[in-house]
């Protein structure tokens, strides 16, 4: 019942983005709105194909070859065939803290990152917990998702400020909208767009962690690299990480610099996570 929760949850929350983009070209430019709707899909095209490379190389990862961490990559390999996707290739981030991240457009094109404290920090159990939390993303599409709102939260930003940078865009003989209600529009829109955004981030997230938890057959293995996790950024943020790909990672990777109200969290509080992990653990016990 949960997953189907957090599956409708975002598609609601996607809707709303999409609602939003329409609202703010029908009321600010009626005739512009078409163009805003193809720049939203232009920018979906070109995430939807090149943001796997990009995101690789803001954080400097390295393609481990095939002789390299062997251990890791037969750990990914069994959890791959347990997840029924392709095995993913497996790319290592030189930065001390542990962290982790999936990409790549499907799960043919499946990459998962690993940082080079993850391994050296969390004992095996934790690691595969963490691996297949990442493959439940890739088995999930969520990267698919996380690009398609990425992209309607900036098409809604771009759209509200170009409106009011040219005054509303109302077509001859048509009132223009008032000058307040034109900066309404873009101080809102873009907040409500982001705050959607963030609510499908965690909304993916607490999904990972369950379809992850089913991979790996160890809840409680998960919830304690959370844990270890969450105290390790917040004790040392990664010198790697950036707020652009902070949604990414498994547990935020910037939490003890950025110190983020909840409301603008890209993750769910590493507490409830682990709670509801927990919670999953007794409930296969009991069954």
């Amino acid at each position: 019942m949960t997953r189907w929760n957090n599956q409708l949850k975002t598609v609601v929350l996607l809707g709303g983005l999409t609602a939003i983009l329409i609202g703010i070209g029908g009321a600010l430019a009626p005739g512009r709105l078409p163009f805003f709707v193809v720049l939203a899909m232009a920018m979906n095209v070109g995430a939807y194909f090149f943001s796997d490379r990009l995101v690789l190389r803001m954080h400097g990862a390295r393609e481990l070859g095939p002789g390299e961490a062997s251990g890791l990559r037969d750990m990914v390999a069994r959890l791959s065939a347990r997840a029924e996707i392709p095995m993913p290739r497996l790319f290592l981030i030189d930065a001390d803290q542990p962290n982790a991240f999936a990409t790549g457009r499907n799960p043919q094109h499946g990459v998962v990152a690993v940082t080079r404290g993850l391994l050296q920090l969390l004992p095996p159990a934790e690691v595969r917990g963490v691996v297949a939390h990442e493959l439940a993303h890739i088995r999930n599409r969520d990267i698919l998702v996380s690009t398609v709102a990425a992209c309607l939260a900036g098409a809604i930003t771009w759209a509200a400020h170009f409106v009011g940078f040219l005054g509303g865009g109302a077509r001859d003989g048509d009132d223009p909208p008032s000058p307040l209600a034109t900066l309404a529009l873009m101080i809102v829109g873009p907040i409500t767009a982001t705050l959607i955004q963030l609510g499908i981030s965690r909304s993916r997230e607490y999904l990972a962690d369950e379809t992850g938890a089913s991979i790996s057959g160890d809840p409680l293995a998960l919830a304690r690299a959370l844990e270890r996790i969450e105290v390790a950024a917040s004790g040392a943020p990664s010198e790697m990480a950036q707020p652009a790909t902070a949604s990414l990672f498994i547990v935020n990777p910037l939490t003890g610099s950025e110190r983020m109200a909840r409301l603008f969290s890209t993750h769910p509080a590493t507490a409830e996570r682990v709670g509801r992990l927990r919670a999953l653990a007794r409930g296969q016990l009991a069954a």
